[in-house]
C-alpha cells in the first residue's frame, strides 16, 4: 500500500531522485527550483507516493496559474507540472493516487479546474492523461523569433 507525503522540503527522501528521473538536469539547478516551490506554499504543492517500505514510488508536482491556460474558462487554475511513477511501480494505481492528490489540493485552492499538457508526439502521456479523466482541448504547436 502506497502513501502519500507532501514535499515541504528539498531535503525529502526520494524528491530529488525523481525529479531527476522525468526532468534530466543539473542536481544543483533542481535543489534551487525545489527550494523555490517549497518557499511558496500557496502556489505550488508536491508530493511523493512512497511504498510500505519507505521506497519512492512517483511525484506530482502543481502549481496555481492565473496567466491564460489553454483550454480552460477559469483562474486560476491548477495545473500538473510533473507526474512521475518509477517503472517498477507502474500500472498499480500511483499516477491516479498522485493526481487525485493534487486535485484535492487544487480545489481547497479555489479552482474549479486542472490542466496540464504533453508534447505533441508522447502518445503514452496523453493516454495516461485520458486514462486519469483529463480530456484533450486543444494542440498548440509554439514558435519564436529571436530578436537582434
Amino acid at each position: 500500500m502506497s502513501s502519500i507525503k507532501p514535499c515541504t522540503s528539498p531535503e525529502q527522501a526520494g524528491w530529488l531522485q525523481l525529479r531527476m528521473a522525468l526532468w534530466p538536469a543539473d542536481r544543483a539547478e533542481h535543489l534551487q527550483e525545489m527550494q523555490e516551490l517549497c518557499a511558496q506554499p500557496e502556489r505550488y504543492a508536491q508530493f511523493v507516493a512512497y511504498s510500505s517500505l519507505g521506497e519512492p514510488q512517483g511525484l506530482v508536482e502543481v502549481t496555481l496559474r492565473s496567466d491564460y491556460v489553454n483550454g480552460t474558462d477559469s483562474s486560476p487554475v491548477g495545473f500538473l507540472e510533473g507526474l512521475y511513477v518509477a517503472p517498477s511501480f507502474r500500472r498499480q494505481g500511483i499516477a491516479a493516487m498522485l493526481v487525485n492528490t493534487a486535485q484535492r489540493w487544487v480545489k481547497q485552492q479555489g479552482c474549479t479546474e486542472m490542466a496540464s499538457d504533453a508534447l505533441l508526439d508522447n502518445t503514452s502521456s496523453h493516454a495516461m492523461h485520458r486514462a486519469l479523466g483529463f480530456e484533450e482541448t486543444e494542440r498548440v504547436v509554439y514558435f519564436r523569433k529571436l530578436l537582434s
